[in-house]
């Protein structure tokens, strides 16, 4: 067995006993091997592969954008060691970011409401 699947267990198939942030964390890391690797480098996502992955899987967030160059700004702003690829430690915070968005948005919603 390898140290990553001794180290982290979510590379290894879920079972039915899985917690739903397991089967979040697995969603993550498949979505975003599922992109990565088709141009270039295997473990990380080109510019190309990140646009694909942002339309295919976060369809609501870009229907409402009218930014040609968003992809590209989304593309700079991830990629902090300038390598013009997207690791999976730079999709993450695209990911984390977006959820705090999201939750901010709930909260400000949820109190509106009176809860």
């Amino acid at each position: 067995m390898s140290l990553t699947l001794n180290i982290c267990p979510t590379a290894l198939p879920f079972t039915a006993m899985s917690t739903p942030l397991e089967d979040a964390m697995d969603t993550l890391i498949r979505i975003f091997h599922h992109y990565s690797g088709k141009e270039g480098d295997r473990y990380k996502l080109s510019k190309g592969e990140l646009k694909e992955l942002l339309t295919s899987e976060l369809t609501d967030f870009l229907s409402g954008q009218k930014d040609s160059l968003l992809v590209d700004k989304i593309m700079k702003d991830l990629d902090s060691n300038k390598d013009n690829e997207v690791d999976f430690n730079e999709f993450v915070i695209l990911v984390a970011a977006l959820t705090v968005a999201c939750n901010d948005f709930v909260e400000e919603q949820l109190k509106k409401e009176g809860f």
